[in-house]
């Protein structure tokens, strides 16, 4: 039997690992596998323990390509954590062409005259272009300049920077894969793959990703980035202050987490007692078994407080971002809010309030197999960037093909 050759995506999380297989069919896109892991060796979404990240993926490879009889290839992985920066560069070129009619070629050249600034760590490395504005010849609002007449190129782009040692620790944990630095995506800029439309991006939107270790946010205006930011704080630190408040263990704060856990006041009035042993068991049994549980009792109203605390401050730290690019209260694509931590029942009310824009919650809806699960954007997103990455190279290639092919007409 042949393997069929998958599109991967691997998601290197704080809390888990995850790697979703796909194909391309006739009908779309097609889910083959999803396997996921608990994540050991990552702190606030930075690979810190390549070793440990690399057997945890080594073993899902294994059991994938037993149960499924495929091979991996065609990898894209994330990078995140707080270390991704955004960095504003302007660069001017003379168009090349002697007809001055700017060429493919052009773009290229400014885009990588774009990336030579002076970062401040010899240990950081531009991983993105992201081009922001094309002036040709003092004239602004240029989205493509392909094929005008000009003399003079400028660009105004935001590039992303990351400490090379991130990316060393993703490829090092990658080993034995075939993995370049192009195949290495911001979270931030894969969630955004997965969920917005470029109608949403046209109209201005901001992207909230709130996952365990760390939480995120892009925003695009007029199809441009125009800021993205990775913030020290997720998930993990909502359950770290429930153990801190109700004086529990990790794992049970968790629990009490997934299964209480809500930013709905109105709700909020009852005591609750958790059965520290057994806290999936049914809630409905006699006495005699009540007594003999080991429970822990708290209030719903103390749980919305500590859980509230936490998201507000997300929010608050998001706003921060949307406030520097000037687009508070201004965005009519709204917010978006993905991510595990987006799981909260009555967060959208709480952004809606804190924010005063319009909220939703973000899934990808572009793969067939795939549940509605907003902890599993970033792995989405990032098959379906190796997808439009395979189509541009495959549409480039024959819009080159038809010019030579044109072109070869002229020569004698």
């Amino acid at each position: 039997m042949s393997r069929a050759k998958v599109i991967t995506g691997i998601d290197i999380g704080t809390q888990t690992i995850k790697i979703l297989g796909i194909k391309k069919t006739e009908n779309g896109k097609e889910a083959l596998f999803l396997e996921t892991a608990d994540s050991f060796g990552v702190e606030k979404g930075r690979v810190k323990d390549a070793e440990e990240v690399s057997r945890i993926i080594n073993e899902l490879v294994e059991n994938i390509e037993r149960k499924h009889n495929c091979s991996i290839e065609n990898i894209f992985v994330n990078i995140n954590g707080t270390k991704l920066q955004l960095i504003p560069s302007h660069a001017s070129i003379s168009v090349g062409r002697a007809d001055q009619k700017v060429s493919e070629e052009d773009i290229e050249r400014a885009k990588g005259e774009v990336k030579m600034i002076n970062l401040q760590s010899n240990n950081k490395k531009i991983i993105n272009v992201f081009p922001k504005e094309w002036v040709l010849d003092g004239e602004k609002e240029t989205r493509d300049p392909v094929g005008l007449q000009g003399f003079k190129l400028e660009l105004d782009a935001m590039l992303l920077s990351s400490l090379s040692s991130d990316i060393e620790s993703i490829v090092e944990a990658l080993e034995g894969f075939e993995i370049e630095e192009g195949n290495i995506i911001p979270g931030p800029v894969a969630d955004a793959e997965a969920i917005l439309t470029p109608k949403q991006k046209e109209l201005g939107v901001a992207l909230i990703n709130i996952g365990s270790g760390s939480s995120s946010i892009v925003i695009y205006e007029e199809g441009k980035l125009l800021n993205m930011v990775i913030f020290p704080v997720g998930g993990g630190n909502i359950t770290n202050d429930i153990a801190i408040g109700f004086k529990t263990e990790i794992d049970i704060a968790e629990n009490i987490k997934k299964k209480y856990g809500t930013c709905l006041k109105k709700v909020a009035k009852k005591k609750i007692n958790f059965d520290i042993d057994s806290p999936e068991e049914d809630e409905e049994e006699d006495e005699k078994k009540k007594k003999d549980k080991n429970f822990l009792t708290f209030s719903e109203k103390d749980l919305v407080k500590i859980i509230e605390a936490r998201v507000c401050e997300i929010f608050e730290l998001a706003g921060k971002e949307i406030k520097k690019v000037s687009k508070e209260g201004s965005l009519p694509g709204g917010i978006v809010l993905t991510g595990g931590g987006s799981n909260l029942p009555g967060i959208v009310d709480l952004a809606i309030k804190e924010f005063k824009l319009p909220c939703r919650i973000g899934y990808c809806k572009d793969i067939k197999g795939i549940d509605k699960d907003s902890s599993l954007t970033t792995v989405c997103g990032l098959v379906l960037t190796n997808i439009e990455k395979e189509s541009s190279y495959s549409r480039g290639s024959k819009i080159g093909k038809k010019i030579k092919n044109f072109l070869n007409n002229f020569i004698p």
